[in-house]
């Protein structure tokens, strides 16, 4: 549409050029003394725009001439900054592909050609940005190479860089970046204190990114700040940092860990209120502290009530998990209640073919001393049993109750089993 109407608006020109040219019969006179010349008007109008076409390239070619010093200039600040750029590219391929040696000297290159343009006075407007990711890649491939004074010597140079334009978004961001490197660095080399110090000069949004939240994490196990660490696996979940099953997993572990620095029930019962509500609904979490609370001497009915939503979902937990579930009750049987008692046997009941909750019934009523129930569920259960630990102690439970009842064959017979199991 652009080019017809620049067609028609030619051809419009044209018409009126010819229609003026063609009607005009006006001439111009020159007086030279003691000539006299006449002109046509159209050639006078046609001579003028041709002198004007041609002073008109004059000066640009006299312009283009005298720039030819300043264009030279700037074609050689452009290859420089070219070669600038390609070496700092070069140098981030170089690290990538593990050829550490070439890639630092790829950075130093690069840096070498931003001296030499910010020495001549045409410093790129990056120029800041460009001489800290420089340093940065340098820092690296020192790190990879082992070489810690030269990392050291380009990580300062990085920072000291990075925050000479503190108003620049993008220079600050590669100033948290370094940060982020130097407490990287610092866990390479065990030594948390100082990774803790590096991420603590982030500010608050940097802080409680991935990235730094992950650093933090290592760190604090490093450092067996298991309470920070655990604070910190949960940020990181809620970030989605991991899947759900390791993010599950790190929490599990580390409350464990924080549960086994407990020196007595007192301390024990304040770290499991610390907990969150999720994470002490986790069976293994559960059960774990209630034999940590059995191991101190803690009150047992404690262990039963940790243990009870454990207990409601029993037909969903692992053949391992189970286990451990039963030897954690089996533990405080001594002061066992008739609501226990109660949940212990609708527990066999509903589940009549498990060995497991058979011999934990059983071991119920013989110290409620049930010494019929007792003898059938643990007879059964013996039968049943998978783990060598409570197959064991089920053969060992009717030794005892053929003892008391003076089966001495039986007896013998279930000491065998014992130490056969």
């Amino acid at each position: 549409m652009r080019a017809a109407l620049w067609l028609l608006a030619l051809f419009g020109v044209a018409v009126a050029i010819a229609l003026f040219a063609g009607e005009n019969q006006g001439t111009v006179t020159l007086f030279w003394s003691p000539y006299r010349i006449d002109l046509s008007l159209n050639l006078v109008l046609l001579v003028l725009f041709g002198a004007f076409v041609l002073v008109h390239a004059a000066l640009r070619a006299l312009s283009a001439l005298l720039d030819l010093p300043r264009q030279a200039l700037r074609w050689r600040v452009q290859q420089k900054e070219r070669a600038m750029h390609a070496a700092l590219l070069d140098a981030l391929s170089q690290l990538t592909a593990g050829r550490f040696l070439r890639a630092r000297k790829s950075a130093e290159a690069a840096l070498a050609q931003e001296k030499s343009l910010s020495g001549a006075g045409h410093a790129p407007a990056n120029s800041a940005q460009i001489r800290a990711l420089a340093h940065l890649l340098a820092a690296e491939s020192a790190q990879s190479l082992q070489d810690r004074v030269a990392r050291e010597t380009h990580l300062n140079q990085a920072i000291e860089q990075a925050t000479r334009r503190p108003a620049s978004q993008v220079v600050q961001e590669t100033h948290e970046g370094a940060v982020l490197r130097a407490a990287r660095w610092s866990l390479d080399d065990r030594d948390p204190q100082a990774a803790v110090a590096w991420l603590s000069g982030l500010p608050q949004g940097a802080a409680r990114r991935t990235l730094a939240l992950r650093i933090k994490l290592k760190a604090a196990r490093q450092a067996r700040q298991t309470a920070v660490a655990l604070d910190t696996a949960r940020l990181l979940a809620k970030h989605r940092a991991f899947s759900p099953l390791a993010a599950q997993s790190i929490v599990r572990g580390l409350a464990t860990d924080l549960l086994n620095a407990a020196h007595d029930t007192t301390q024990l019962q304040r770290t499991w209120e610390s907990l969150e509500a999720a994470e002490r609904q986790m069976p293994e979490l559960a059960v774990h502290a209630a034999q940590r609370v059995v191991s101190l001497g803690g009150d047992a009915f404690v262990a039963r009530a940790w243990l009870l939503p454990v207990w409601e979902r029993v037909d969903t937990l692992t053949d391992s998990l189970r286990v451990k579930l039963v030897r954690a009750l089996e533990a405080g049987l001594d002061s066992i209640d008739g609501a226990w008692l109660a949940r212990i046997e609708q527990g066999h009941q509903a589940n009549p073919r498990d060995a497991t909750l058979q011999y934990l019934a059983g071991m119920a009523c013989m110290k409620r001393q049930l010494w019929g129930k007792a003898q059938l569920h643990l007879t059964q259960a013996a039968l049943g049993l998978q783990d060598a630990g409570l197959h064991r102690n089920a053969w060992r439970a009717l030794a005892t109750l053929a003892e008391q009842r003076g089966d001495t064959p039986a007896a013998a017979q279930a000491w065998k089993q014992a130490a056969q199991a």
